[in-house]
């Protein structure tokens, strides 16, 4: 496969951009492909965003490595300390780690069919549209819940709430769901606020798409080298950059904002892409 420097620069900055937000950054990413004159099935492809997932993973693990440090500490003192499985911290941090294994499992057994057929415009078209009803009905909870003053804060956050946001996670593996989406979604459903939803989500991504990026590189090594050293540290460095920039940003609108925007984008991009596709101006791979 020929990968340019504009290609990898190109997908780099839609990684970056649409990895955190609540948008689909698979679905984002095939569309870009598509526009780029790329085979969406083609296996480097495929193995490609994957790969610059990585620069994502680092912009959260620095973005936040203070607090990931803390709850990592405080993991590692409740596994011997009674009186530290009392602290909030410790909670949390299994909360994560429970909300990472089903994705896990799930990703595995299903590896053919999420690299394989649900590669789909089609499918992305349709899952962005359809996810978009679950993120309404998420932001109504919320606002029901703040009303009433009843929203949870980190401190409220429990094991069985990480078990759960992960399970709905799974529905990331569709493109055109949103890995955020879904995470912020299940996050807001179980009664905890915007913020720490948004964080949690930011946490869950570490483990799922490390996971992913080395399983999938692992599993496509002979394809890597069609692509090129260059192209592909130039996506993960472009990557990175964007991600970074894009926590910050999405952490503050949070605060004050809800996902309805989001929302109306998913839509109208949906309705554009199902219109594109049923016109035959692009093919769904």
């Amino acid at each position: 496969m020929d990968l340019s420097y504009f290609d990898a620069v190109v997908l780099g900055i839609v990684e970056g951009l649409t990895e955190f937000l609540p948008v689909s950054s698979t679905g984002h990413l095939t569309i870009a492909e598509q526009l780029l004159g790329l085979q969406v099935d083609d296996p480097a492809v495929t193995a490609y965003t994957i790969i610059i997932q990585f620069g994502a993973i680092v912009a959260t693990f620095l973005f936040f490595a203070k607090k990931i440090a803390r709850l990592f500490m405080a993991w590692v003192r409740g596994l011997t300390d009674s009186a530290a499985r009392t602290e909030h911290d410790y909670a949390l941090a299994w909360a994560v780690i429970a909300g990472s294994i089903p994705v896990g499992i799930v990703g595995f057994l299903g590896r053919d069919l999420i690299s394989g057929s649900l590669r789909s415009l089609w499918v992305v078209a349709a899952a962005l549209i359809l996810w978009s009803i679950v993120m309404l009905v998420a932001e109504r909870r919320h606002d029901q819940l703040a009303s009433r003053d009843t929203l949870r804060g980190e401190g409220g956050v429990r094991v069985i709430d990480g078990l759960i946001i992960g399970i709905v996670q799974c529905f990331s593996l569709i493109p055109g769901v949103s890995r955020s989406g879904a995470t912020i979604s299940a996050g807001l459903l179980r009664g905890i606020d915007r913020v720490t939803a948004t964080e949690l989500s930011f946490f869950m991504a570490i483990p799922a798409l490390t996971a992913a990026g080395v399983f999938q590189a692992y599993e496509e090594r002979a394809s890597l080298g069609d692509l090129g050293i260059g192209p592909m540290l130039v996506g993960i460095v472009v990557s990175f950059v964007v991600a970074y920039a894009s926590i910050a940003w999405l952490l503050k609108f949070v605060a004050g904002n809800s996902l309805r925007s989001f929302v109306w984008y998913r839509v109208a991009l949906g309705l554009v892409l199902l219109a594109a596709l049923g016109a035959g101006w692009i093919s769904a791979t």
